[in-house]
């Protein structure tokens, strides 16, 4: 892990700097902080090269100001991340891969499509603002994609898949160099975007269905589309007992998740996501990530080579990474997409509807 240091696909640190510090990093020592899982002596000791901080705004923001809170969310990471000289925000797989061993990279994934308002003019403005991936949805339907749940509100329950406007988000997406992420999307959705990205797509914290069945977890089939598409599947530390069975989430079971998702298709397609300071009971025996050491211990006892744990560390997302790159930069060519989506399928009292201003005639 010295020479392969982790990338871990999902913390929701930011999140819980709001609740607890509504934003103000001057009420806190990250360095030492005890009040979240995460703090950066624990990110050290797990011997973490690069942390994607989720841009999380809850599914209840949705169509109403949920663009305001996503780019606070955003700006309490660049922040975090220009405060403290032990992290470097990166915007591409080469700063990760560049970054000196003394430094942990700093990327942004934004947790879930509700975050856009359904434009693409503001997926573009969150690329601007240093975003890599985006979750296609979270706990709530989006008017263009399906959730794989919906529970945290019901509004446009009629999504099935992904609508004409979903794939053109997922094509600007490509465009700009976004990775898509499909964690918390339906199989419908996941399945239609396999279908049309010309890119690598990720699941940044998620489960195999055939050990823990949860609706939001990966079933046999999309794993061998995954393989096809040579995506990866960023295994979670952290899972509900319900999810899996009613027994108790610990270090064995992520490493039963490891082992299925390796014999069904292969090393190559896995990634590692802590999951931290989100809603899950913590597993035991990674009850932070400095445990990682742990678990990756037990995987080299088992078996699994010092090639695989490398690719599971880190390769695999870079060789993601750098593949999502390529396609933007064979795309260089096109122009931004243009599209707006049905003012029917958005229409609500927070919304503005800008027209044309009225003709003015000369003899007036």
């Amino acid at each position: 892990m010295t020479q392969a240091r982790m990338i871990d696909g999902h913390n929701n640190l930011p999140l819980k700097l709001r609740q607890l510090y509504q934003n103000k990093l001057s009420k806190i020592d990250l360095r030492t902080l005890t009040t979240t899982h995460t703090n950066i002596q624990k990110l050290q000791a797990g011997l973490v090269g690069a942390q994607v901080w989720s841009v999380f705004v809850p599914c209840g923001a949705q169509n109403k100001d949920v663009v305001r809170l996503t780019l606070e969310q955003i700006d309490i990471i660049d922040r975090l991340c220009k405060t403290y000289d032990e992290f470097e925000m990166v915007t591409s797989s080469q700063g990760i891969e560049n970054l000196p061993n003394d430094k942990i990279a700093c990327l942004m994934g934004i947790h879930g499509g509700h975050s856009i308002d359904s434009s693409l003019a503001a997926l573009r403005i969150y690329y601007e603002l240093g975003v890599r991936y985006m979750a296609l949805t979270n706990a709530c339907n989006t008017p263009w994609a399906q959730s794989a749940v919906q529970s945290e509100n019901h509004l446009h329950p009629d999504t099935s898949g992904l609508s004409s406007f979903g794939i053109k988000v997922v094509k600007e997406m490509n465009r700009l160099g976004m990775m898509i992420d499909l964690s918390h999307a339906s199989q419908a959705t996941a399945m239609d975007v396999l279908g049309i990205s010309k890119a690598p797509v990720i699941f940044s914290h998620s489960l195999a269905l055939t050990v823990c069945e949860h609706p939001r977890n990966i079933p046999d089939d999309i794993l061998q589309r995954l393989r096809q598409n040579n995506g990866i599947v960023m295994v979670i530390f952290h899972g509900k007992p319900e999810d899996c069975g009613g027994k108790t989430v610990g270090i064995s079971t992520v490493i039963e998740n490891l082992d299925y998702i390796r014999s069904t298709v292969g090393s190559e397609n896995i990634g590692l996501s802590g999951g931290y300071n989100g809603e899950l009971p913590l597993s035991e025996g990674l009850e932070d990530i400095s445990k990682c050491q742990t678990l990756i211990q037990k995987l080299l006892d088992k078996g699994w080579s010092e090639e695989e744990v490398r690719g599971i560390l880190r390769e695999n997302f870079l060789r993601v990474y750098r593949e999502v790159e390529k396609v933007r930069d064979a795309s260089a060519v096109q122009k931004p997409k243009e599209a707006e989506i049905p003012l029917r399928l958005v229409q609500n009292k927070c919304r503005l509807e800008l027209k044309p201003p009225p003709r003015i005639s000369l003899l007036d």
